[in-house]
């Protein structure tokens, strides 16, 4: 999925959680976020799946089900907790189970799990309370595993879409250049860093877990400029737009994507932070 990155000089990192209505705003659209967001790597999947002490997950921001479907087929069960209604409705359609709750006022109801999982949700949940939360749902030696698709655009198609997102939406917190705040380069990867570092200083925290592990999944995908289009849009920064201000980013953005010949190859980075339960 992509994410767009963060403006720390306009929105503090510490407070991305409490933009809520950004984050139940994806359900806009549950049939294209579904249809267009990419799925996780496989080797990602089989890694936690294997790293955990049994097979039932809870999947918190199920959203769709695009992971939850992946655990499912991994032999996993899997509970979804979702806060927005209409995405719930989608992944139930899909066959999920899903209850239809913020992850930090959810009630568990004495249930337990073998991991609790979040798929490029995380940073809407409490980073502190969340993490005490999954500490009190999971299972001696269960897994807590969080993760994000970072995306890479090419280098002209990263500089026209941050322009055109500018012009057409110069107040937005968000920020779509992938620059650092004195203007040095940087990859995607390495400004998606602080996202990661709060995760894991979240579950430290606890004093519940083992100490927080990094893993990192590289991979590539294809694009047409049609498809790029079509799953733009349920990105957080455009969910929300008035049709004529979306219309321009997708003009401004097709342009671009025509002077590369109509296709692109994006470089696609899913990072993970995970750690252990440790025994109570």
């Amino acid at each position: 999925m992509p994410t767009l990155q963060p403006d720390s000089s306009r929105s503090p990192l510490p407070e991305i959680h409490r933009a809520r209505e950004m984050a139940e705003s994806f359900g806009v659209d549950a049939e294209r976020y579904d249809r267009t967001r990419p799925p996780y790597p496989d080797a990602m999947v089989e890694r936690i799946a294997a790293a955990m002490p049994g097979t039932e997950v809870l999947d918190v921001g199920c959203g769709t089900g695009i992971e939850a479907r992946q655990f499912q087929a991994a032999g996993c069960t899997v509970l979804g907790v979702e806060p927005d209604p209409r995405m719930a409705e989608f992944a139930r359609r899909r066959g999920l189970d899903v209850e239809v709750a913020t992850f930090e006022s959810w009630d568990a109801a004495g249930r337990t799990f073998d991991a609790v999982i979040a798929g490029t949700a995380w940073h809407w949940v409490d980073p502190v309370a969340g993490a005490v939360k999954a500490a009190e749902v999971l299972r001696p030696r269960g897994r807590l595993a969080v993760f994000w698709h970072v995306f890479q655009p090419p280098r002209a198609l990263e500089e026209a879409s941050a322009a055109t997102f500018k012009r057409v939406v110069p107040d937005s917190p968000i920020n779509l250049h992938v620059r650092g705040a004195a203007g040095e380069t940087r990859s995607a990867w390495e400004l998606y860093q602080p996202i990661l570092t709060k995760a894991a200083d979240g579950i430290r925290g606890t004093g519940a877990f083992s100490d927080p592990e990094r893993w990192r999944f590289d991979w590539e995908r294809d694009y047409t400029r049609d498809e790029w289009l079509d799953q733009l849009p349920t990105t957080g920064a455009l969910t929300r737009l008035p049709p004529d201000k979306l219309a321009e980013v997708l003009e401004g953005v097709g342009a671009a994507i025509d002077e590369l010949g109509g296709r692109f190859t994006m470089s696609y980075t899913t990072g993970v932070v995970t750690a252990e339960r440790v025994s109570r």
